[in-house]
C-alpha cells in the first residue's frame, strides 16, 4: 500500500509541476517583450570603438584640431616632396641635354638655342651670353669682362639654387613639430582618461581604454607624419647637392668659354 500511495504522490507532483510550467510559458507569451534600452542621443555607434574612426567621432575640437593639422601636414610634406623630387630629375635631365647638344654647338650663342625654353641650363647661357655681349655703358665699363660675366652667371647660380631649396624647410619644420604635435594629442587624450576615471570613480578598463586608445592613435600619427618628413628632406637634400654641382660644373666651363670668345672678339676688333 505503501508503494502505491508514494506512486500516487510522485504522479501528482508531476503534474503539479506541468501545469505550474504550462501556466508560466502562458504567461511569458501573454506578457509583451520589455523594449531594449535605447541609445543615449548624443553616443555614435562605430564598429570599432577605439580606432580612428571612434577618435573623430566622439572626440572633441582640440582632438579633431590636432588630427585636422597633422593630416595637412602630412598632405603637404607628400605634395612638396614629389614636387621637388620632378623638379629634381627634370634638372639632371636637362644636364643631359646640355652634354648631348650645347658642347656639340659652333657657339655659345647657337648652342643656348637649342636647350628647351624652361630649362635651367639655358637659363644660365642666356644670362651669360647677354652679360658679354652688352658690356658696355660708363659704369659696367668699370668692371673687367671676367668679373662682369662671373657676376651675372652667379646670380643666375643662385636663383636656380634659391629655386631648388624652396619648399624644403616646410619638410624640416615638420619633421621637427610632427612627434610634438602628436605629443599634445596624447597629452590631451591622458587627459581625456583621467577625467573619466575620477567621474566614474573607478579605473575600469571601459572608462579608460577610449582616451588611452586616443592618445595612442595620436602619437602613431605623429610618427607617422615626421619619419617620411624627415627622410624625404635628407634625400631631397643631397639629391639638391648632386644636382647644383653639375649646374656649377658647367656655370664654370661656360665662364671660361665665353671670356675666351670676349679676348677673341676683342682681338679681331
Amino acid at each position: 500500500m505503501k508503494s502505491i500511495s508514494s506512486m500516487r504522490d510522485y504522479l501528482v507532483g508531476v503534474l503539479v509541476a506541468l501545469s505550474m510550467g504550462f501556466g508560466t510559458l502562458a504567461f511569458a507569451q501573454a506578457t509583451p517583450a520589455a523594449a531594449p534600452p535605447a541609445a543615449a542621443p548624443n553616443t555614435v555607434a562605430v564598429e570599432n570603438p577605439y580606432g580612428i574612426d571612434a577618435l573623430w567621432a566622439q572626440g572633441d575640437i582640440v582632438a579633431k584640431g590636432t588630427l585636422i593639422i597633422l593630416v595637412i601636414m602630412s598632405l603637404g610634406s607628400w605634395y612638396i616632396g614629389v614636387v621637388k623630387l620632378i623638379e629634381q630629375q627634370r634638372l639632371v635631365r636637362d644636364a643631359k641635354e646640355v652634354r648631348e647638344k650645347f658642347w656639340k654647338a659652333p657657339s655659345a650663342k647657337e648652342g643656348t638655342g637649342l636647350l628647351n625654353e624652361d630649362s635651367a641650363y639655358r637659363f644660365i647661357a642666356e644670362e651669360g651670353t647677354q652679360a658679354a655681349e652688352h658690356h658696355e655703358g660708363t659704369l659696367e665699363e668699370q668692371i673687367d669682362l671676367n668679373s662682369w660675366v662671373g657676376m651675372s652667371l652667379q646670380r643666375s647660380v643662385d636663383t636656380i639654387a634659391e629655386k631648388q631649396q624652396n619648399g624644403l624647410a616646410f619638410l624640416a619644420t615638420v619633421g621637427s613639430t610632427a612627434p610634438f604635435v602628436g605629443l599634445f594629442g596624447t597629452v590631451w587624450g591622458i587627459y581625456h582618461a583621467l577625467t573619466a576615471i575620477g567621474i566614474a570613480g573607478q579605473a575600469s578598463i571601459d572608462k579608460v581604454a577610449g582616451p588611452v586608445g586616443e592618445a595612442l592613435i595620436m602619437t602613431a600619427i605623429g610618427l607617422a607624419v615626421a619619419v617620411p618628413a624627415v627622410l624625404g628632406y635628407n634625400w631631397l637634400v643631397r639629391r639638391n647637392k648632386s644636382a647644383m654641382a653639375a649646374v656649377r660644373q658647367f656655370t664654370s666651363q661656360l665662364h671660361m668659354l665665353l671670356i675666351a670668345s670676349g679676348h677673341k672678339e676683342s682681338r679681331r676688333g
